[in-house]
């Protein structure tokens, strides 16, 4: 339900981000003509209850997933590994929106302003500055909004299927979201801007990231 052509109400809302953005982005072989990856969604449940469970993202669902991927296309030794390292995972989760009867001092998301990059130095998100570094590139070239939410380190938070996926199989990750309120409802508040930019961040980074991965050279 859209109210007024500024708010939607509806429920998954990040699974229709990234749906949509994968489908247009791959809608035709020009598209991939260049491209040296493979792109995916991957969608888990139990997340809300800690993820632990059989098709959930603590499970070995997704590591076998990118181990039979890779296998397709030979049985070079450490062909894993190498897939693994080169491969960049967006956990997009959304993000808790300024509340007007809860507002923050700092760091306060808002409506209407873009995704969302999440950061926490006690690792409840896997953001680190190389991994958001290539969603803000993405952005910059598109002219896309995006904000900044940093937790305190001192204080407790929520967390996200990415530390999980980013521990279990080493895959380089950024934890994203776009802002919304109601989180854990049934029906999540979401403003119409940010369905908008958050498909469209999602599809650049489909199309471009091989090529700017390609670019980047980080000395650790």
């Amino acid at each position: 339900m859209c109210l007024h052509n500024v708010l939607v109400d509806y429920p998954t809302l990040t699974s229709w981000f990234l749906f949509q953005a994968l489908i247009d982005a791959t809608s035709s072989e020009s598209s991939l003509e260049e491209e040296t990856g493979v792109r995916m969604v991957a969608l888990f449940d139990h997340e809300e209850v800690g993820s632990d469970s059989a098709q959930g993202a603590g499970s070995p669902v997704m590591l076998n997933a990118v181990t039979r991927v890779t296998n397709t296309f030979g049985t070079k030794p450490n062909l894993l590994e190498k897939a693994a390292q080169r491969s960049y995972l967006v956990s997009a989760d959304m993000a808790h929106a300024l509340h007007p009867n809860y507002m923050a001092t700092n760091h306060q998301p808002k409506l209407h302003g873009g995704l969302v990059i999440k950061n926490n130095a006690n690792q409840r998100y896997a953001t680190n500055a190389v991994t958001s570094f290539y969603f803000r590139e993405i952005a910059s070239k598109h002219n896309l909004p995006v904000q900044d939410f940093v937790v305190r380190n001192d204080m407790s938070c929520g967390s996200t299927i990415g530390p999980i996926l980013a521990s279990g199989v080493g895959i380089r990750t950024v934890d994203v979201g776009a802002p919304q309120l109601s989180m854990h409802s049934i029906r999540e508040i979401c403003a119409v801007d940010d369905v908008k930019y958050s498909y469209e961040h999602f599809k650049a980074f489909y199309q471009e990231f091989s090529h700017l991965d390609g670019k980047i050279v980080v000395d650790i």
